[in-house]
């Protein structure tokens, strides 16, 4: 009977120890994805900011432009 009993709860350790192999696996390449994901964002994050200077230069430029043909008068 104390055999059976010890069987049983070495089975479930050795159960309880697979199982936490495993979550440490998964947590490990969630880890990673998380890891992968964050430089993405962050490589995201480093395009939409030159992109918005590149366009505020642009509609600097266009402002600029736009004033010097307000002084041009057009003959038709």
């Amino acid at each position: 009977m104390e055999l059976m009993i010890f069987n049983e709860l070495e089975e479930k350790i050795r159960s309880l120890a697979q199982e936490h192999a495993l979550l440490k696996k998964r947590n490990a390449e969630l880890e990673e994805q998380l890891r992968i994901k964050t430089s993405e964002l962050e490589e995201l994050n480093t395009a939409v900011k030159d992109f918005d200077e590149e366009r505020i230069a642009i509609r600097t430029k266009v402002d600029s432009l736009l004033e010097l043909l307000q002084d041009v008068k057009v003959h038709r």
